[in-house]
């Protein structure tokens, strides 16, 4: 049983109702491979989360961008994985590098929020990646391993667990790790996986690639054996989505 192409759209902060209904139906008339070849799944805002989930097409899933650390309460502002249960949104993107970076989460507060989102029957999109200067000084690998520990060290199963390495100078600059640069990375961490995991897992979870993938590079990273798909930001808000979303038939090729 090969790994399931995955492409995640992030939609970030952006969007008007409008807007989101636009999306949505450039995504409902897309012609792209079926489920048995690809999972898809668009992250709006909270605030369009009902919309986008009342609308999509039913073979598209919606996740949530982020949730809180523990049951709800008196957490002004947050989100608990309860609530996104309760409406039945099936998917949450955690620790991604904006959160890590303006909002000072650790490694430990990542691995305890991915636990907590799995207790409540959610899946994950759990992110992790070096910036610009850990690259430069050879730590790469070092980085993303101690970011996958912390995930590791709380959790048992890994079914519902989807790995994305978005390297944060690839993020939103135009800058693109290169198919071998990415390639490298995901093997490695498929291999600290297999060393400190198991080798179950390692075969089977999915570690796909994120930071300003779009239409025009999409294929060629596809075509890595350890990429497993995309986590998509700018481009996913764009008609493009659907050539990164048909990059899938690569693999199945």
């Amino acid at each position: 049983m090969g790994r399931k192409f995955f492409i995640g759209g992030n939609w970030k902060c952006n969007g008007t109702t409008e807007e989101v209904k636009k999306i949505v139906t450039t995504l409902n008339e897309a012609k792209v491979p079926g489920e048995d070849v690809v999972e898809v799944v668009v992250s709006p805002p909270y605030v369009f989360l009902p919309v986008v989930k009342g609308l999509l097409r039913p073979d598209f899933h919606v996740a949530a961008q982020n949730c809180w650390v523990r049951k709800g309460g008196a957490y002004t502002g947050e989100v608990s994985a309860e609530m996104l249960v309760n409406l039945g949104i099936p998917w949450v993107i955690i620790g991604h590098s904006e959160r890590r970076q303006l909002l000072q989460e650790s490694n430990e507060f990542v691995g305890d929020k991915v636990a907590y989102a799995l207790s409540q029957g959610l899946k994950v999109i759990a992110c992790i990646g070096e910036t610009l200067e850990q690259r430069e000084a050879g730590t790469t690998i070092t980085v993303v391993a101690e970011q996958t520990k912390a995930i590791a060290d709380k959790i048992s199963n890994w079914d519902n667990v989807v790995l994305a390495y978005e390297p944060v100078w690839a993020i939103g600059t135009g800058k693109v790790a290169t198919p071998a640069q990415a390639q490298e990375v995901h093997a490695d961490l498929r291999k600290w996986i297999h060393s400190n995991v198991s080798a179950e897992v390692a075969a089977s979870v999915r570690i796909i690639y994120g930071g300003s993938v779009n239409g025009g590079n999409c294929k060629e990273l596809a075509g890595q054996p350890d990429v497993d798909g995309f986590l998509v930001g700018g481009a996913s808000l764009k008609p493009e989505f659907v050539d990164i979303i048909n990059s899938a038939t690569v693999k199945k090729n």
